[in-house]
């Protein structure tokens, strides 16, 4: 695997720019952007300087935290708050994210998209307004182990970390979820099929393959 080392604020810029002649094979107008990586990895930094780079650029986007679909605490934790095929498979709620997402953004869609619906702090519906996404505007998606699903990505980005590097930067209390990654790696291979690879093992020194 041959990367080449960057700083993320040149990062930023070179996917926005990727982005900039990004087409939908489907034909919507708005383009829909992954940003996959587990937590310690920190996607969402990643989501947030594009969304920067592209608003310098004269073109909208919104950033979208899988972590704000999560499934009720009654159904995610059904089997346990350990169960590691639970966090795998029943963490995240797909179908609101097809409902209040990628459903607006779709031909012919309105681009009303609902920024988040469930808070898993409180465990309550957030309430938040839909967002109305602009003809052109990005969708970017953020969040772990996005690419095992069927969502209609037109750009695909994936924040690596060797298995030491997950180890040593995800909390103690949150090691039980590491199985998952492994499993993660091993069905859907992400640093192999997404458009761009992100390698983040020193998050001062990151290096791309894009």
């Amino acid at each position: 695997m041959r990367l080449e080392a960057i700083t993320w604020d040149r990062l930023g810029d070179l996917i926005a720019e990727r982005l900039l002649d990004l087409e939908p094979a489907d034909g919507s107008p708005w383009p829909r952007v992954a940003f996959d990586g587990a937590p310690a990895a920190d996607p969402g930094d990643l989501a947030e300087r594009v969304a920067e780079a592209l608003r310098i650029r004269g073109r909208p986007s919104l950033t979208v935290a899988a972590e704000g679909f999560l499934r009720p605490a009654s159904v995610r934790l059904e089997y346990g708050r350990h169960d590691i095929d639970a966090y795998y498979d029943g963490r995240l709620d797909t179908g609101a994210l097809w409902r209040e997402v990628f459903g607006h953004l779709e031909p012919g869609g309105d681009g009303r998209v609902l920024p988040d619906l469930w808070d898993p702090v409180t465990d309550r519906a957030t309430r938040s307004p839909y967002v109305q996404l602009p003809p052109g505007g990005f969708l970017l998606l953020h969040g772990p182990l996005l690419l095992r699903h069927w969502f209609p990505f037109d750009l695909t980005v994936h924040v690596l970390l060797s298995s030491g590097a997950l180890h040593r930067r995800t909390p103690e209390s949150e090691h039980w979820t590491l199985p998952a990654f492994e499993r993660y790696e091993d069905e859907t291979d992400p640093a192999g099929t997404a458009d761009v690879l992100v390698r983040a093992d020193d998050p001062r020194r990151p290096a791309w393959r894009g």
